[in-house]
């Protein structure tokens, strides 16, 4: 995947061969025998950000001019952060948008038939380079000094006339619409930007609506929404894309040079080495792999494929079906956007919504975090029993002498989550860190970060943020629909309404509106980004949590976690769709497998909202308090387990499956009379499988017997 060098290791491996080693006496075995050593790791599949379709591939005179540019602009945001520009966020979130969706159109195919042929470069065309310059102008327009009407020109101006655009402002901010829904069209296909053409309708024809129905509205005119969107700090200059262009690009730098000086590498070397050798250690391995990678890389799509490249030859030959090796990969993936110390986008999203720091939007992640890698890694060790795993020799140096050799790679990992400790900005600690892995590269001579390399390491970081800020910056049309409408108020009406007309008992309308805004949630992201469908469920489901006392963080967590998952819900499930295709499983087991491997996530969530003590699942209270609905959730997912994995000490078999399923639910409500029951019917499920065990072992003798 990537042209990128990773780090020696000492005894330096030959590439990765996926189908087992060679024997000369035969043909190859698939299998490969148990003991013949796998070389570990092919520098070429060790990637974060490569550019995914429809990017193109440029070349020439092209890519460097894009890169030149793309490198221009990340400086400029490095040097931002020490030295912002005077007139303020708006003005600066004009620039960052000026510089990037031009970049959109010549980086991202139109997806539109073409006669290019295959063999010639794949760079922009007339069309492409027309669209650029025409949204470099619209997007810089509000702040040239050229006088319009009766007042001046320049950004002031144009700030003075909001609410009263002229006839200018309103062609220059249609056709900026126009231009960041197609750039979102490129870079994400045509689901947000049909959402955001629904929202426009929404606005412009809501007062033809019935007016007895609850969303009915006054409806708005052209100029009133091209104002709102182009004047207005809840359109294109929202809060999505200012965290677009602060914490999420400066993130994308660090994770590029991470990438660069050879860190992902390490990070996949140092997981194989840790775990040694057994059978359920590639498993494991995959899982702390994900975690690893999450930090230089953008997606869980992404990593997936980052993980699948260099795991999915181990798995195999270590006798993992294709589905479900597929599923670990995926869920491994996903997991790296889930965990901390660099979060998916959508949790810089949730500081800047709930005005708190980032460290504590971490915080609140570290128990989900931990309860996601042991429901990953207790299926690790059912599959491994279940389909008979064998163990894979891995060629790798042991653990101490990586961690001695390239352990300076975690330092900078460290040094942000201390810096945020100390109160420093999150998008300060992270310049930070970019500056101490520059120089920590040093200690290695192949992947010390020059000049070029840096460069590069910065023109990297901005493109892989190109399609996040046209999502970002598409999203505003949405959040401006429904702010100015008060749509989401009324969404949030209907949503509890439609609760309490199934139920009128309190915890029984919670409940139900929880499982609406989660299937909600799930619909949504089937179809738009993780950054866009929290940042619609925020505005639209939110609401409806908040007004049955759920507190803010525990409403976002619950967003955010099944924002993220709709990378694994089927029918779309990206990440699971990247590892089929890797490991040539079939798609939709691919899909359920990975469901497997992710329950205890989709479940999890519920107990922050639906108890008091769910709050504790995300460190908030007394530290015993935290401690026991630690223990308490653990226990659940170990049930959970056990019914997707049908595994306790041997098979499990529908008995016991059956009793940990509601042994489960009740352990998450996490009220004592239900941890109680939850308790019981776990020893319950323990209790008749200990006893079937014990016949089963029993039977073979009695046979002979009986035979007779």
């Amino acid at each position: 995947m990537s042209d990128r060098e990773g780090p020696p290791t000492g005894t330096e491996p030959a590439p990765l061969d996926p189908a087992g080693p060679r024997d000369p006496a035969g043909p190859r075995d698939p299998a490969g025998p148990r003991d013949t050593p796998v070389p570990l790791v092919d520098p070429e599949a060790v990637g974060g950000f490569d550019e995914e379709r429809p990017a193109r591939s440029l070349s020439g005179r092209t890519r460097l001019a894009v890169d030149i540019v793309a490198g221009l602009v990340a400086a400029f945001a490095l040097y931002q952060v020490f030295f912002p520009l005077a007139p303020g966020r708006q003005f600066s979130l004009i620039l960052f948008l000026a510089c990037v969706l031009p970049l959109v159109f010549v980086c991202y195919r139109s997806g539109l038939p073409s006669r290019r042929h295959p063999d010639r470069p794949d760079n922009p065309g007339p069309a492409d380079w027309v669209l650029a310059a025409v949204a470099l102008t619209v997007s810089l327009y509000p702040l040239l000094p050229v006088p319009v009407g009766d007042g001046g020109g320049g950004f002031n101006a144009f700030l003075d006339r909001q609410g009263l655009l002229a006839s200018p402002d309103v062609i220059a901010g249609a056709v900026l619409l126009v231009l960041v829904l197609e750039a979102c069209r490129r870079t994400t296909g045509w689901a947000l930007p049909g959402a955001c053409l629904l929202a426009l309708g929404y606005s412009y024809y809501g007062g033809f609506l019935p007016q007895n129905w609850s969303i009915a509205h006054q409806g708005l005119n052209l100029d009133e929404i091209i104002n709102g969107l182009y004047n207005d700090a809840s359109g294109f200059y929202g809060v999505p894309l200012a965290v677009a262009a602060s914490y999420i690009l400066l993130f994308a730098i660090y994770a590029a040079v991470l990438d660069m000086s050879g860190a992902g590498r390490f990070f996949i070397e140092l997981s194989f080495a840790a775990f040694g050798r057994s059978r359920t250690a590639p498993g494991r391995t995959v899982a702390l792999s994900g975690f690893l990678l999450g930090t230089v890389s953008g997606s869980g799509a992404a990593t997936t494929v980052s993980l699948g490249s260099v795991c999915w030859p181990i798995l195999r030959r270590a006798g993992y079906p294709a589905e479900n090796a597929g599923g670990v990969l995926a869920a491994a993936g996903v997991g790296a956007i889930l965990s901390p110390p660099t979060l998916g986008a959508a949790a810089f999203i949730i500081a800047e919504y709930l005005r708190v720091s980032y460290l504590q939007v971490l915080l609140w992640a570290v128990l989900p975090t931990v309860l996601y890698y042991l429901g990953i890694v207790l299926a690790v060790e059912i599959d491994a029993r279940r389909y008979g795993t064998r163990a894979v020799e891995m060629r790798t140096p042991p653990a101490w002498r990586l961690l001695a050799r390239y352990g300076y790679h975690l330092i900078s990992l460290v040094v942000i989550v201390v810096f945020l400790a100390l109160d420093i900005p999150a998008f300060a600690a992270v310049v930070y860190a970019i500056g101490i892995q520059l120089v920590l590269s040093f200690l290695d001579r192949r992947n010390a970060l020059t000049p070029i390399r840096l460069f590069h390491a910065l023109s990297t970081g901005l493109r892989s943020v190109l399609a996040v800020t046209a999502v970002c910056a598409a999203a505003g049309v949405i959040t401006s629909t429904i702010t100015k409408t008060g749509l989401g108020l009324q969404m949030a009406s209907i949503l509890v309404g439609t609760a309490r007309a199934i139920t009128e008992h309190p915890t029984g309308v919670l409940v139900v509106t929880s499982v609406l805004a989660a299937l909600a949630i799930a619909v949504l992201g089937l179809a738009v980004p993780v950054t866009a469908s929290f940042i619609i469920a925020w505005v639209i489901i939110a609401p409806s949590l908040t007004d049955l006392g759920v507190a803010g963080p525990e409403a976002a967590m619950f967003i955010f976690y099944y924002s993220v998952l709709s990378e694994v819900t089927p029918p779309t499930a990206l990440a699971a769709v990247a590892a089929a295709a890797i490991t040539g499983g079939r798609v939709l087991p691919t899909m359920w497998q990975t469901a497997k491997y992710t329950l205890p996530a989709f479940l999890v969530p519920f107990a922050f909202v639906l108890t008091d003590n769910g709050a504790a699942l995300l460190t908030e209270g007394p530290a015993l308090r935290i401690l026991w609905t630690a223990v308490v959730a653990g226990l659940a997912v170990a049930a959970l387990a056990v019914v997707t994995g049908g595994w306790i000490l041997d098979r499990a078999g529908p008995v016991e499956r059956v009793l940990c399923l509601p042994a489960a639910l009740l352990l998450l409500y996490l009220a004592p009379a239900t941890i109680a029951v939850g308790i019981a019917l776990l020893a319950a499920a323990l209790t008749v499988h200990l006893l079937l065990r014990s016949r089963n072992r029993r039977q073979p003798s009695r046979q002979p017997k009986e035979a007779l």
